[in-house]
């Protein structure tokens, strides 16, 4: 079981923890750092233009293409994660360029959390089509698998088209990782079809219950290699009660999960590191001293 960590402080909502409303780049760093040296294998950071003022999902949102550009100098094993990057705001080779370029910076450090998007203020505000999404996104899919890891690509769809473009740098994995966002059966239809893994919302957010998530991909022959990330629907406490997390390992075992986006109670910075590393110690990870 692989554990990610959904970041603290790139995005602000609810009830969080003072001491992440005044974080900034050195509390940033510490974390990322210390996720790397204990053996985590990526951190998120979402993807949000401009929102709403008083959105119940928060208002503060860093940009996922600086923040890990930045970090990928601090770090050495970590993979970046945009959860999720949404698919209609971007021309595919927009993605292919930016994201591949750091991928290349990173040693080939980047996965793709990709959605259809569902908040229409901000699809409105960008000019993008909203009601044809779903197909927008699932054209742009096969246009980013397509231009993602080649100097020259191609592709034609019924969206997206272009011929012999070069893209330099682009990514440097053959495959980049493209994890489908969303808890609809129709976005776990999309991601084994069109994807290498399935990372559904966060069960506080609407996302399947283990039993439910085990039920869904036992309708699937799922591809070989094929992740599927469970983020709890709780603040784990490792280092209070390392029984419960032992027990929500083993619980997204059986739901079929290869990847835990974790998410732990904390009240100060200190505390956070202290929780990253209760958890590694009950998870086994590869840490490195």
């Amino acid at each position: 079981m692989k554990v990610g960590i959904s970041s603290p402080i790139v995005a602000l909502a609810g009830r969080r923890p003072a001491w992440e409303a005044a974080a900034g780049t050195a509390e940033l760093v510490r974390v990322a750092e210390a996720a790397d040296r204990l053996g985590y294998a990526f951190m998120t950071c979402p993807d949000h233009v401009a929102v709403p003022p008083g959105l119940p999902r928060g208002e503060r949102f860093y940009d996922p293409l600086a923040t890990f550009a930045f970090l990928a100098a601090r770090t050495g094993r970590l993979r970046f994660l945009p959860y999720v990057l949404v698919l209609p705001f971007y021309h595919p080779l927009e993605i292919a360029k930016r994201y591949g370029t750091l991928d290349h910076l990173s040693g080939g450090r980047l996965t793709l959390a990709l959605g259809v998007g569902n908040l229409r203020e901000e699809f409105d505000l960008l000019g993008v089509p909203f009601d044809d999404r779903g197909p927008r996104a699932d054209d742009a899919l096969g246009a980013l698998r397509a231009a993602l890891s080649g100097r020259t690509v191609s592709y034609e769809g019924p969206y997206y088209a272009f011929e012999n473009m070069v893209v330099d740098p682009h990514a440097v994995q053959e495959r980049v990782p493209l994890w489908i966002g969303g808890h609809s059966e129709r976005a776990l239809r999309r991601a084994v079809t069109l994807g290498d893994g399935w990372a559904p919302a966060p069960q506080s957010f609407g996302g399947p219950a283990p039993e439910l998530m085990r039920r869904m991909l036992g309708r699937y022959d799922l591809p070989g290699g094929f992740d599927v990330v469970l983020t709890p629907g709780e603040r784990l406490d490792p280092a209070g009660d390392p029984g419960r997390s032992a027990e929500v390992i083993a619980t997204a075992e059986e739901a079929g999960a290869t990847q835990i986006n974790l998410t732990v109670r904390h009240e100060s910075l200190a505390h956070y590191l202290e929780q990253l590393e209760a958890f590694a110690e009950v998870a086994g990870l590869d840490r490195r001293e």
